[in-house]
């Protein structure tokens, strides 16, 4: 008589309490998989992984104070061991690949979650890479293009703390508030945020914001 296989441990992380509600279903319904701890923004995920013995977390991209490639940067360097899966509704290229470089091994759309997401979370754990069914070629021909055309990768236009403080600034928290989340100072929360403007090109913090939703920081 063979042992049962041991159920997968799933942080789940999504600022929708009716997404995560749903995801949750698809997720408790398979014998393998079991949602053991569930967070509404990154920075909740990142605090719930170090106090939950998850072996996967399955983050949101787009939360409110930390967006899901920032935990997932942060759980990466933090939890080595942990399998990270990104869960979105952004079929687009950049997200992927910064999906990778943050430490994902898998990117999944919501709008196809109920067919892909046991998959993606399966493999995760087998430490396979999961790419969502027909992206494969777009991106490798994408990528294949630029390095014909004599280019790589999109270089990122900022660093990954002006990142942190471009998302806070756009969701309306004050220098003070924003240097209590990141634990620096109102004066460096300023530096960084003079350095956003002349860096983007822009004038405001309305033109930080709209910058922030076209990077998909925040949603509109």
């Amino acid at each position: 008589m063979t042992s049962a296989r041991p159920s997968i441990r799933v942080l789940l992380a999504d600022d929708h309490t009716l997404v995560r509600r749903g995801v949750r279903l698809i997720l408790d319904s398979e014998p393998d998989l079991t949602v053991v701890a569930e967070a509404g923004d990154g920075a909740e995920a990142v605090a719930a992984a170090r106090t939950t013995e998850a072996d996967l977390a399955v983050l949101d991209v787009a939360m409110p104070r930390m967006t899901g490639l920032q935990a997932a940067r942060e759980l990466s360097r933090r939890l080595p061991e942990l399998r990270i899966l990104i869960l979105t509704m952004y079929d687009n290229e950049q997200y992927f690949f910064e999906a990778l470089k943050a430490g994902a091994c898998g990117y999944v759309l919501k709008s196809v979650a109920d067919r892909d997401l046991v998959e993606a979370c399966r493999a995760a754990v087998r430490d396979e890479p999961f790419i969502y069914p027909g992206a494969e070629r777009a991106l490798v021909r994408s990528y294949l293009d630029r390095l014909h055309g004599g280019g790589g990768l999109p270089d990122r236009p900022i660093t990954e703390r002006e990142e942190e403080i471009l998302k806070l600034v756009a969701e309306g928290h004050t220098s003070k508030e924003i240097g209590e989340l990141l634990f620096i100072s109102a004066k460096t929360v300023e530096r960084h945020r003079a350095n956003l403007l002349q860096k983007l090109g822009v004038r405001d913090r309305l033109e930080l914001t709209r910058y922030a939703i076209r990077a998909g920081l925040i949603e509109p």
